[in-house]
């Protein structure tokens, strides 16, 4: 859901894409960046794209032709980082599970300390599964071995801990429209120092001119023509990045998690189960397992068509399996908690 404050936001004027007001809410969009994704790096930015390009952003610029790209993956996004590096002629390695298995911490060490990679990549908030894979031991040991890291954090900023710094994570990219309540249209980036000393360094140029980072800050620091950036999409990202801070991370947090607990007891009062182990679930999407026999088309369809309710379904090794339901952003409520779980046991009987 749209937080109102942010559709307010978006009918202010349209200024042009080198207009000093412009740049103005691109600075502030920065420092709000650092304060979502808990880092004091400096290099906070918006791609002018949806997740995915965030996701493209960073294999894009920090993966060189016949360099080691260590990819652990346990779901669909993180195999599309590996088929991203794959394109961008990263020698692929990986460490794959199941879709919705852990890592476990050890073999995640052993896996970068043995194959001595120049990127580490990992999703930590995995959108098919509902899965956190938690990324201190797989940053510790990237370090060990001087390797970058990238993190997907598109289903996490915003709703739960990224702790960018904390953790070690060296590039990190979000989306505008999950946790943070916004439109989608925008993908936030954050870059450490480390990365960009090693960006520097670059043997051969980034493939895309669209996406190469340097060059967009040579738009939006040195206030150089790159793109037609939407200043539309900026004042909403903006607005809801502030709604961020005018909550405070911590209590943010408090708010996924309890609404998050709330939708898993309410599932469980039903006689379902959570795909995910208690402990390694994302606060902001829940995978709840279908009963034997039910379909999920149907069951989507009678939300959508009798409550106006939108809900995922699984896919890949897990289509038909189980439901995807957000509890993310301005629509992470106790209210619509039990909205949902009303309407689902209203379908589950029906459908």
């Amino acid at each position: 859901m749209v937080a109102p404050r942010v559709y307010q936001a978006m009918a202010q004027p349209v200024v042009g894409h080198l207009d000093p007001f412009f740049f103005q809410v691109v600075e502030e969009v920065r420092t709000l960046l650092g304060y979502a994704f808990s880092t004091k790096n400096h290099f906070n930015i918006a791609i002018s794209g949806t997740g995915t390009s965030g996701m493209e952003t960073a294999v894009a610029n920090f993966v060189e032709p016949g360099e080691k790209f260590a990819l652990l993956t346990n779901g669909f996004f993180g195999d599309r980082i590996g088929e991203m590096a794959r394109r961008h002629g990263g020698e692929v390695v990986r460490l794959a599970k199941p879709w919705g298995e852990p890592f476990d911490p050890q073999e995640a060490r052993d896996f970068i300390r043995r194959e001595h990679p120049r990127v580490v990549a990992f999703v930590q908030a995995e959108t098919s599964t509902g899965l956190y894979n938690q990324g201190q031991p797989i940053c510790e040991a990237a370090h060990e071995v001087d390797a970058l890291t990238i993190t997907d954090c598109v289903t996490s900023l915003g709703g739960m801990p990224v702790l960018v710094d904390e953790i070690g994570i060296d590039i990190a990219y979000s989306c505008s429209q999950k946790g943070l309540g916004c439109p989608p249209g925008l993908a936030p980036i954050t870059v450490s120092p480390r990365a960009l000393d090693r960006l520097k360094l670059r043997q051969t140029p980034v493939e895309s001119f669209y996406l190469d980072l340097q060059l967009l800050d040579s738009f939006y620091t040195g206030h150089k023509y790159h793109h037609t950036a939407s200043a539309t999409m900026f004042y909403a990202l903006r607005e809801g990045l502030a709604m961020v801070a005018e909550e405070g991370l911590p209590a943010r947090w408090d708010r996924h998690r309890a609404n998050h607990e709330a939708f898993v007891a309410g599932i469980e009062a039903m006689g379902l189960s959570m795909l995910i182990p208690a402990g390694h679930r994302l606060w902001t999407l829940n995978t709840p397992c279908l009963p034997e026999g039910v379909d999920d088309a149907k069951v989507r369809q009678f939300l959508l068509q009798k409550y106006s309710m939108e809900i995922a379904g699984g896919f890949g090794p897990l289509a038909g399996k189980v439901l995807r339901i957000g509890t993310m952003g301005y629509s992470s409520t106790a209210e619509n908690v039990q909205l949902i779980l009303q309407a689902l046991a209203d379908a589950l009987r029906n459908a």
